[in-house]
C-alpha cells in the first residue's frame, strides 16, 4: 500500500493545467518551474506523511507567490520551512504573512509532527495565479477573483477535490480557510457532489494578519476549538 506521502508526491509531480486562462493571468507551478520546490516538498511530505493514516483535509484558496508558489507546500514560506520544519531552501528567502499565522497556530496545537499527523493542508485549486496590478506590480490572484477564471478552473477544482479524497482523507469534516468567497464556492460544489458531510470555514490567515493582527491569538484559539470537532466525531 502506498503511503500518504507517496500519493501526494505523485499528485504534485503530475500537476498541469492547460486550459485557457483569462487575459493577463499567469499560472504558477512550482513543481515544474523550480527543481528545489519539487525536491524539498518531496522531503517535507516524506518526513511528515510517510504512513497510511487518514487525515482531515483543510482547503485554502490557491497558492500564493511567497508561500506554496515557491516551496510547493501550502501556507509554508521558506522561513517557516527552515525554522519550523527543518528544511533549507537554497537561494531564496520568502516571508508570507499567512504562513506566519499558520505556524503560530501549529505550535499552539502541539507542533508540526502532531499537527501534520492529523491534518493535510491543500487548496481548492492546487496551482497559483498572478496578475499585474494598475501600478505594474505582480500580485496574487485568486481563482474566484473573476467569473471567467472561476468558470475556467471549475472542473479542475472538482477533480482536485476528488483526488485529494482518494489520497486518504476523512470525509466527515473538511475545513476551509476563508469565510467569504472560498467558503461559498466550496459549499456550492459540495452541495452538488456531496464530497463531505460538513465544511467548517475559518477566517483566512491572510485576512487575520492584515486586518486582525492584534487579535490573532483569539483566532488561533478559534482554530484550535474548531479542530476539536474531529476528536468528538472520532471518539464516538
Amino acid at each position: 500500500m502506498k503511503t500518504f506521502a507517496q500519493k501526494i508526491i505523485k499528485f504534485n509531480s503530475q500537476l498541469e493545467f492547460d486550459s485557457e486562462l483569462p487575459a493577463g493571468i499567469r499560472i504558477m507551478n512550482p513543481f515544474k518551474e523550480n527543481k528545489d520546490a519539487a525536491e524539498i516538498s518531496k522531503q517535507f511530505y516524506q518526513k511528515f506523511y510517510s504512513d497510511t493514516n487518514k487525515r482531515h483535509l483543510i482547503l485554502g484558496i490557491n497558492p500564493g507567490r511567497f508561500g506554496a508558489g515557491v516551496t510547493g507546500i501550502p501556507f509554508t514560506d521558506t522561513k517557516r520551512l527552515r525554522e519550523n520544519c527543518g528544511f533549507d531552501f537554497p537561494g531564496v528567502n520568502t516571508h508570507e504573512p499567512s504562513a506566519t499565522f499558520i505556524y503560530e497556530m501549529i505550535e499552539a496545537y502541539g507542533g508540526v509532527e502532531k499537527f501534520y499527523s492529523s491534518f493535510y493542508i491543500h487548496s481548492a485549486f492546487p496551482l497559483g495565479f498572478t496578475a499585474i496590478n494598475k501600478n505594474g506590480k505582480e500580485v496574487n490572484y485568486n481563482y474566484y477573483d473573476s467569473s471567467e477564471l472561476s468558470n475556467s478552473v471549475y472542473d479542475a477544482i472538482v477533480k482536485n477535490i476528488e483526488m485529494q479524497i482518494n489520497m486518504g482523507v476523512f470525509t466527515d469534516v473538511c475545513f476551509c480557510f476563508g469565510t467569504g468567497k472560498n467558503e461559498k464556492f466550496l459549499n456550492k460544489i459540495n452541495l452538488k457532489y456531496g464530497f463531505f458531510k460538513k465544511i467548517i470555514a475559518l477566517e483566512h490567515p491572510r485576512y487575520i494578519m492584515q486586518y486582525k493582527y492584534y487579535f490573532r491569538d483569539k483566532y488561533i484559539q478559534k482554530y484550535l476549538d474548531a479542530f476539536k470537532v474531529i476528536q468528538t466525531v472520532h471518539s464516538k
